[in-house]
């Protein structure tokens, strides 16, 4: 089969999965087409059948805000038409989903079908804010199939855009291979001394991953032993999360390390994540942290429930529950024996509910399904 397949070339969770996505495919002879206005950051042309395709949008005076929609819709025609592509799917529904249906519209009769999967901020930000709201409801209802990668982000669709039941959960998923093969790697031991316990948080620092709370849980936790944070990802928090570190006066337990291509080099060795978000439609982080051994302390909210299981391989509390959060964390870093087996349900219930075969055999049933249709 040609797929294409157009993302957001960041390091958030959409970009990620269509990315793994593109290269399972490609491995499995599958001829794909990634199309992005910038190379993904784990885009990896592991063989001659995948292919990259820069979406270019000129900048001319008369238009205060370039037009990448367009741009977009115009690369999926040029792609489509040139490589004969059977489908093309798309991650996350503004604009990608509209400017595949546009692409479909232009190519007729060439018949091109379009998938869409909704990652989370689509709906629950964008697709919510009036301005876009009918736009993505357009690009979700005229796509062929349309996917969400958790059963509270296909509920919050639902309710919020008035979209009927056609919507498939197809979850994230992880590669064991990945992950198996990071455990000879040093990981967070890297960063940290022998005798601290080692916390990870992974995240785009925008206010709702409250990474505030991550630095005040932590403190907690160093007031009753010797541990290090490390802070992995960038954004527009970051700066005054440095501030704060340094109001607190816990600098020097903390790293800043940045955006990392390949997660698990930290996960791997670590003792403990955290991920106290205000929202998660899903959670990818969390669940690479499981498929590290690595147990989770989150919030019960969205997918996050669907991904960590409650007092078998992580804790789940309330919202802006540092204390509860904290205490939690404490128990299961001064209980060795116990974090050791949430560590060990963690892995096993990664490869068993999320590993990249059956899920990908997943999309592969969608695909022909809605070709054959």
């Amino acid at each position: 089969m040609r797929i294409g397949i157009s993302c957001y070339p960041t390091f958030g969770g959409s970009g990620i999965v269509a990315t793994e996505l593109a290269m399972a495919l490609a491995t499995e002879g599958d001829e794909v087409h990634v199309i992005s206005y910038a190379l993904p950051s784990r885009l990896s042309f592991i063989n001659a059948n995948l292919f990259y395709h820069e979406v270019v949008v000129p900048h001319y005076p008369l238009f205060e805000y370039p037009p990448y929609s367009l741009a977009l819709a115009t690369q999926i025609v040029e792609v489509a038409r040139h490589q004969r592509l059977d489908l093309i799917h798309v991650h996350y529904a503004v604009p990608n989903a509209v400017s595949a249906v546009l692409a479909r519209e232009i190519l007729e009769p060439q018949p091109l079908k379009v998938v869409t999967t909704l990652h989370g901020t689509d709906i629950t930000l964008v697709g919510n804010d009036p301005n876009y709201l009918e736009t993505t409801r357009f690009g979700i209802v005229k796509s062929d199939a349309v996917t969400a990668v958790s059963h509270a982000l296909r509920k919050a669709t639902q309710d919020q855009l008035g979209i009927g039941n056609h919507i498939e959960v197809v979850p994230n998923f992880i590669d064991p291979r990945r992950y198996e093969k990071a455990r000879s790697h040093p990981g967070a031991l890297r960063w940290s001394r022998e005798d601290e316990k080692v916390l990870v948080h992974i995240s785009n620092f925008r206010p709702v991953k409250r990474v505030f709370d991550v630095v005040e849980i932590f403190h907690h936790v160093r007031r009753k032993m010797s541990a290090r944070l490390l802070l992995v990802g960038d954004g527009p928090d970051r700066p005054k999360v440095e501030q704060h570190c340094r109001e607190c006066g816990i600098c020097d337990s903390i790293t800043f390390i940045g955006n990392l291509p390949l997660v698990e080099e930290v996960l791997v060795g670590a003792d403990l994540f955290l991920l106290p978000s205000e929202t998660e439609s899903f959670g990818l982080a969390a669940l690479e942290a499981l498929a590290c051994e690595v147990p989770v302390i989150a919030t019960e909210v969205g997918g996050l429930p669907e991904v960590v299981r409650e007092g078998e391989n992580g804790f789940l509390l309330p919202v802006g529950d540092i204390d509860g959060m904290a205490a939690a964390a404490i128990k299961l870093l001064e209980d060795d024996e116990l974090r050791r087996q949430f560590g060990e349900a963690a892995r096993s219930w990664a490869v068993e509910r999320f590993d990249e075969a059956s899920v990908v055999r997943q999309y592969r049933r969608i695909y022909r399904r809605v070709v054959e249709d």
